[in-house]
């Protein structure tokens, strides 16, 4: 019977660094036995001197513990797989370390490309035969940009940087507020208020002071994406918005850079490296956009704080392997996380040979109005508004005003405005029937924008665009101007 046998980091040196071999075994001692057959040395990691199986060695088949199989004599069929999961202590054996620090100061005589100090602050990478001393060097030269220091952007920048990436381009133009705590762990409570680029600077150069911070406090554009990209080597998107997504992938496509993709929502996450060589690009994904409102964002669905720290870890690992040259890029692969369930799935892509981007026959060849390509549409000319003093007094003096609430129903939840009637936006073009359309409504959300999005739904549908108004700001700011005792979120 032909078994794959997946083999853990300690025992890929014999087989010249795979990750796993075929071997042939009607049970897994046979398959075993032909595995230490091919390499003698690991019968001694595996077996103790009686030939049973060392007790901090376990031997899984398939996704079952051989143990529960009938040990060692468990039989096999064709295509089956055998694991080998040793214990493993979690740091690097003191003896190796000793004796690399000893080489590197041995070294230093001859012009080390590090400083005694980052030899020592990178010892463990430079103990890795995948990094090294030139690994860490590639590192050091290496200049990555990424797009926002927020949720996704805050686990890049502190983990790059205990890295030792040499130069971290950090693109925002937001500044830190309480709602971002949650997640974005590069930032503190003292830092609200303040802006991110300066908050992740400062935290950036107290991890590890070598790294060069280039702070560029501006909004993303198609008029700055290309320059910017142009110097440097990786670009990591933390967006989360399509326009800017779109805007990312295209500018990485057309500058030949590596885009380290990951997104979030909810429970879940997706992470890929997209424009790699000949594989795919975002596009080749995701053709087009969903509509403006069908897919919400964070601030407006939610997201589990810890999610945007896995996802952005993984996001790290993709950027380190990319500048080291090691191990498998997540490029033609999307990898979707659920941390509901604590599971990965991995789904292939394929290259769109009709892609307008990164095609043999693109059409686009100049970066776009991405707003406009993803249906984002300036309020129109005549739209009206009201300020929530405003609003406040027309109720106080008894107009009769209806009240429509576009939000979600747990942000329902948490604060209201008397009187008012939730529709989620999601769900408002299968009510429209029960809404009023004779009196005048006052559109609300959070802040103002989808509430925007569904004045123009209820224009569309025949409302008449005199008895709609918007609430500017949203109930945030009714909590901030009208009703301080209300919470913000």
């Amino acid at each position: 019977m032909a078994v794959r046998v997946h083999l853990p980091g300690p025992l890929r040196a014999p087989f010249g660094g795979a990750s796993s071999v075929v071997v042939e075994g009607g049970d897994v001692r046979a398959a075993l036995d032909q595995l230490v057959a091919r390499a003698p040395a690991l019968a001694a990691q595996l077996f103790d001197g009686g030939g049973a199986l060392r007790s901090y060695v376990n031997v899984y088949v398939n996704d079952e513990d051989v143990r529960s199989l009938g040990g060692l004599s468990a039989p096999l069929k064709d295509g089956d797989t055998i694991s080998l999961v040793p214990s493993i202590a979690g740091g690097a054996d003191d003896d190796k370390l000793a004796a690399a620090q000893a080489a590197m100061r041995r070294a230093g005589k001859v012009e080390l490309p590090l400083s005694h100090e980052e030899v020592r602050r990178y010892s463990r990478h430079l103990i890795l035969p995948e990094v090294g001393l030139a690994g860490q060097v590639k590192l050091k030269q290496a200049r990555v940009l990424l797009i926002g220091v927020g949720g996704l952007g805050s686990p890049l920048a502190l983990y790059l940087a205990a890295a030792g990436v040499g130069t971290l381009g950090l693109v925002d133009a937001d500044v830190v507020d309480e709602t971002n705590l949650q997640r974005q762990v590069i930032h503190g409570t003292k830092d609200v208020g303040r802006p991110k680029l300066d908050s992740a600077e400062a935290r950036i150069r107290d991890i590890n002071p070598n790294v060069t911070v280039e702070k560029h406090e501006t909004m993303l554009t198609s008029a700055n994406a290309l320059d910017l990209f142009a110097r440097y080597d990786v670009v990591a998107d933390g967006t989360d918005n399509f326009p800017t997504r779109y805007l990312v992938n295209d500018a990485c496509v057309l500058t030949g850079k590596p885009n380290v993709y990951g997104s979030i929502f909810r429970f879940e996450g997706q992470a890929s490296v997209f424009a790699l060589g000949d594989g795919p690009c975002y596009r080749c994904l995701y053709p087009e956009p969903p509509p403006p409102g069908m897919v919400p964002s964070c601030a407006e669905g939610g997201v589990l704080g810890i999610l945007p720290g896995i996802v952005g870890l993984l996001q790290a690992n993709e950027v380190v392997k990319l500048v080291l040259g090691v191990g498998t890029p997540l490029a033609g692969r999307l990898l979707l996380f659920d941390a509901l369930a604590m599971s990965f799935r991995e789904l292939k892509l394929r290259k769109d040979p009709n892609c307008p981007v990164c095609g043999p026959n693109p059409t686009v060849t100049e970066l776009i109005d991405y707003e406009a390509f993803c249906g984002f549409e300036p309020a129109p000319a005549d739209a009206r508004t009201i300020t929530a003093r405003e609003l406040k007094a027309r109720l106080d003096r008894g107009e009769e005003v209806a009240l429509l609430d576009v939000r979600e129903p747990q942000e329902f939840d948490l604060c209201r405005l008397p009187g008012s009637t939730l529709v989620p936006l999601g769900e408002l073009p299968s009510k429209l029937s029960e809404l009023d359309s004779t009196k005048e409504l006052v559109v609300h959300c959070r802040t103002g924008k989808r509430s925007l999005q569904a004045i123009e739904l209820l224009r569309q549908a025949g409302f008449s665009p005199a008895r709609l108004v918007n609430l500017e700001g949203g109930i945030d700011a009714w909590a901030r101007d009208v009703d301080p005792s209300m919470p913000r979120y």
